[in-house]
């Protein structure tokens, strides 16, 4: 490969080129627009019910409540279990779900108890399926193409956000919500089918499965022990939390700044989307132009540029312009915080990992799109998007002192098995425990100082792949020997750090330590026992 091939920008098509990318993107970009469409009938049937605002702004709430319950659960469940049958058995209950609500609301039956109700289901169903589609995504594409994937999946959610309330509002008119009803149901079809059809490689299940509790709190101690990751949660929360604003006020500015009707609404939200389709067709652009955390503050500038103009704008046409640079920024955002994610986390805890983010993430839109509602009732909302434009400024400001990770695709976070197998002589149950891990270095003394600092990444992995304690500690019985400590809850979890959960980086870090090191290094394994 020459060096001009290794510097160009992959093109944000070119997972398209893998046909199962191809078909379950195509299908899920289908089933985006139905979602979109359910939501906008939903709406409609209600409108005319007594106390018809409070059961409108429920719809959102039964859709977007269980991902705010259910996210970190899933991604356990994404973990554990074979994502492709996870996707399969969710994806047909939607199905099922969504045709019942065809036939309910055909016949009459729909009453907002049982439209709230179903719509719920269907919600508990997208938090189910989020973490395990996002976490199949390095399974469908090559590494160095998950940035471009990540802008694919924002587009297609962007796409469905623009175009399916638009095509909706037009057949709701035409037929009333039925139609719609079924139209998403039977977006559903191309999901399953793909799924159905993909013959996903079975998991080498040479260990026993963790437990879900086990696995949560394992989950828990990798986010804690990786500050690459916490870096990218916090971004997100700081720049979904003010930007939330603008989706949540946009109907608003939309009838009482610009006197538009509902029609005019669909125009700004398809400059929304079109945006979005731009930002990702020069994704790979500016990626060779601007690292990760500059990417992040150029969306938090155009999006508070974006937001400025809507409070401030009477005329719709430069609104919608600089809408569609919010939707740019928006598609930039997203794909940049998704893609490094997906590339920070190795397979084995990657669902757990998207889930805290998605949670994060979304859950920072909806508690900010209350807030922010809270404050333009108060204030206005001119004030409140002019404060919120603000915050955005403030966000692109504190990337120069909280960036996030420059070189995640650089990282191997394939799974490597380099630890020696522990010799026994008393074979250990699964579940006995806690573990004690004890291992030994003598270090020169003019290396000392290199090998603390070696020794610090190498408690974080440690902490990552399972230890619920680590500290290491200076022998003073002997000269120059320093001893590595860590509990490991069980015996089982311990052999998953053996066999499962070490990475390539992982070695890496340990061969640094192995340079300062002199002699061999002893390894002592102690399970715990109660006394009798």
């Amino acid at each position: 490969m020459t060096t001009a091939d290794a510097t160009a920008p992959v093109s944000t098509w070119a997972p398209l080129r893998s046909p199962l990318y191809r078909a379950l993107w195509i299908a899920q970009l289908v089933s985006n627009l139905g979602t979109w469409m359910q939501t906008v009938g939903a709406q409609w049937l209600l409108v005319s019910e007594p106390n018809a605002a409070t059961l409108v702004s429920l719809v959102q709430t039964a859709i977007t409540l269980p991902v705010m319950l259910l996210s970190i659960p899933s991604g356990v469940l994404a973990d554990l279990l074979d994502r492709r049958n996870l996707l399969l058995a969710a994806q047909s209950a939607m199905a099922l779900l969504a045709a019942v609500l065809t036939v309910a609301t055909a016949t009459g039956h729909t009453s907002p108890g049982v439209l709230l109700t179903l719509l719920f289901l269907l919600g508990c169903g997208q938090a189910v399926t989020a973490p395990a589609w996002q976490a199949i995504q390095p399974e469908l594409v090559p590494r160095e193409q998950i940035p471009s994937a990540a802008a694919l999946g924002s587009m297609s959610v962007n796409i469905g956000r623009a175009v399916g309330p638009a095509v909706a509002g037009v057949l709701v008119a035409a037929s009333g919500p039925t139609l719609v009803f079924a139209l998403n149901a039977a977006s559903f079809v191309g999901i399953v089918g793909v799924l159905f059809l993909w013959r996903r490689p079975r998991a080498d299940r040479r260990l026993p499965s963790e437990r879900p509790l086990a696995a949560l709190h394992a989950g828990t101690r990798f986010i804690r022990a990786a500050p690459a990751i916490r870096r990218v949660l916090l971004r997100s929360l700081l720049f979904v939390a003010p930007a939330s604003a603008l989706w949540a006020l946009l109907p608003v500015v939309a009838a009482d700044q610009l006197g538009l009707s509902s029609s005019g609404y669909g125009l700004m939200l398809g400059a929304l989307g079109l945006g979005a389709v731009a930002g990702a067709v020069g994704l790979g652009r500016l990626r060779r132009w601007l690292d990760p955390t500059a990417r992040l503050a150029v969306a938090a500038v155009l999006f508070g540029i974006a937001t400025v103009g809507a409070a401030v704008l009477p005329v719709l046409w430069p609104v919608l312009v600089l809408l569609v640079f919010g939707g740019l920024a928006w598609l930039l955002a997203m794909s940049t915080l998704n893609a490094t994610m997906q590339l920070l986390l190795p397979a084995w805890v990657r669902a757990r990992g998207l889930a805290v983010y998605m949670l994060v993430f979304m859950g920072g839109q909806a508690i900010g799109s209350l807030v922010w509602g809270l404050i333009a009732g108060a204030i206005g909302v001119v004030a409140t998007l002019l404060v919120v434009a603000a915050l955005l400024g403030l966000c692109a400001i504190s990337t120069l002192w909280l960036p996030i990770r420059h070189d995640p695709e650089a990282l191997d976070l394939t799974p490597a098995s380099f630890w020696p197998e522990p010799q026994l002589v008393v074979e250990p149950e699964p579940e006995d425990g806690p573990v004690l891990v004890l291992s030994s270095y003598d270090v020169d003394p003019g290396d000392r100082a290199d090998f603390l600092a070696a020794m610090a990444f190498v408690g974080r992995s440690r902490q990552r792949t399972g230890a619920m304690e680590w500290r290491l500690y200076r022998d003073v019985g002997v000269l120059d020997r320093y001893v590595e400590a860590f509990v490991v809850r069980s015996w089982a979890e311990h052999m998953h750090q053996h066999q499962v959960r070490l990475t390539a980086q992982d070695r890496l870090r340990e061969q640094e330590v192995r340079r300062f090191a002199t002699g061999d290094e002893q390894i002592t394994h102690l399970v715990a026992v109660e006394p009798r």
